[in-house]
């Protein structure tokens, strides 16, 4: 389960009467079944015949997006997550040319649609929303890292992580490397946890992270300074905690992201 996998089943927890189509087997798939929610197996075929009952289809990656263009379903609304340029060619103008809304997970992501030609007026910004946990109980000195984006920091041990909830909670920092990025909704989830997040300066992880205030921002590579400050000044880190957590009580909550979603509806369906 990743970003887009979670907001989806979040999304769709919250919305009565609301169908989840997912690859059969997918990770996706089985957590929506063990929430006992209204998840059926991924085909064109279900696609076409699901869209002919419902009032909207909202799509959340790909794939889906494609088999949807080529369905002719409408209304449909569209989620971009990732951050790099909407290629250029004929098929992928065309597909992008055929929704009726577009739900981008940061300004960063909106910008990069309207630099493939798409109108400001037909795209909004809906952030990621995570879950409220309690608060963090940090080990001193325990810097986390997810294991599919590694960093290295001498002199520093880095606890990589493929439970980020589980290990959140003892983390005194979490550390978030990445070549680029929409959004980074594991740095919500550290936030939300109460842990100061050090950060790359790249795509839409600006909008998440305040630098200085939540967390840190590095745009030269260089993790060590922040992550040694907040490790040895244990005020900062106390009012970054805080920060952090309130903030995504503020932008970034599961509720929130619901809402602005369904709102995007209500804008689409008149």
């Amino acid at each position: 389960m990743r970003g887009g996998q979670w907001q989806a089943l979040y999304l769709v927890e919250r919305l009565p009467d609301a169908v989840l189509l997912a690859c059969a087997g997918s990770p996706l798939f089985e957590e929506a079944a063990r929430r006992k929610l209204d998840v059926r197996a991924l085909t064109f075929r279900a696609l076409t015949a699901s869209a002919k009952q419902a009032d909207l289809v909202h799509v959340h990656d790909a794939r889906s997006h494609t088999w949807a263009a080529i369905a002719g379903v409408a209304p449909l609304v569209v989620s971009r997550r990732v951050a790099f340029p909407v290629k250029r060619g004929f098929f992928s103008l065309w597909k992008f040319a055929g929704a009726a809304l577009y739900i981008a997970v940061s300004k960063y992501v909106a910008a990069r649609l309207m630099d493939a030609g798409i109108r400001g007026a037909k795209i909004r910004v809906v952030y990621d929303g995570v879950p409220i946990p309690e608060p963090a109980c940090p080990q001193a000195g325990r810097v986390v890292a997810l294991a599919s984006k590694p960093v290295e920091i001498p002199g520093i041990s880095v606890d990589l992580t493929i439970d980020l909830w589980r290990d959140l909670s003892t983390a005194s920092v979490f550390v978030y490397k990445s070549e680029m990025e929409g959004l980074g909704s594991a740095a919500l989830a550290a936030m939300a946890a109460g842990v100061p997040v050090v950060a790359s300066n790249v795509g839409g992880l600006p909008e998440a992270v305040e630098s200085g205030k939540t967390g840190f921002l590095v745009s030269d590579g260089d993790f060590l300074t922040p992550v040694r400050r907040l490790l040895e000044d244990a005020a900062l880190a106390a009012r970054m905690s805080q920060a952090a957590r309130e903030r995504v009580q503020q932008e970034f909550s599961v509720e929130r992201m619901v809402e602005r979603t369904v709102g995007a509806y209500h804008e689409v369906l008149g």
